[in-house]
């Protein structure tokens, strides 16, 4: 089974849902989850009924900041534990077993970090079922998993320290090892791994 996790920055532009429409039926995934869509979750809606083979639930935008998607191929059985602006958490049903999936947006500033591992242990505490946990942590474990810039010690601690208390472990993704490129020139640029999974 294949997962897509995907900070879209936005979707509210034909080349933008091109994009994800091209990339979804190129890698067919079974399961896709998006964040800050900053669509509604009726605009989110528009865009996923013309996935063939695929459902969705969404969160709406605040604004035009934030938004959540999830999408799973109709052979699973997917129900919803609980949402917010930062999370989706399901049960997905695959043959008789259920396991859990967690889509996470971390809070994007700085000084607002330690409410995403305030969430994220909450969120552990709440049962010992298989779970996976996808998305946009806004957060690095390690320096080495960024491209120019630079990112203080105790945020990678802070965030090392969460994914610890919770369990869980870095699994290993395939794609393009820069996930997020704020595509400045020269030694303005900076990229960082994104977190495909815990």
């Amino acid at each position: 089974m294949n997962c897509l996790s995907l900070n879209c920055r936005g979707l509210g532009n034909p080349d933008a849902v091109g994009g994800l429409r091209n990339l979804i039926r190129r890698k067919a995934p079974a399961l896709v989850f998006l964040c800050e869509t900053k669509l509604s979750s009726s605009e989110m809606r528009g865009i996923t009924s013309s996935l063939e083979g695929y459902c969705s639930m969404e969160v709406d935008s605040v604004g035009r900041s934030g938004g959540l998607a999830f999408l799973w191929r109709k052979e699973f059985r997917v129900s919803l534990r609980s949402a917010s602006t930062h999370y989706m958490d399901l049960d997905i049903g695959e043959g008789d077993g259920v396991w859990r999936l967690t889509g996470f947006y971390g809070w994007p500033l700085v000084q607002d970090r330690h409410l995403s591992w305030q969430l994220l242990r909450y969120l552990a505490e709440e049962d010992h079922t298989a779970w996976l946990c996808i998305g946009d942590f806004n957060e690095i474990l390690y320096a080495n998993e960024m491209k120019g810039g630079s990112r203080a010690q105790w945020q990678m601690n802070n965030f090392r320290e969460a994914v610890d208390v919770c369990g869980l472990c870095d699994i290993s993704y395939e794609g393009y090892p820069y996930t997020y490129d704020n595509m400045g020139k020269g030694v303005r640029r900076i990229g960082s791994v994104g977190l495909i999974g815990l």
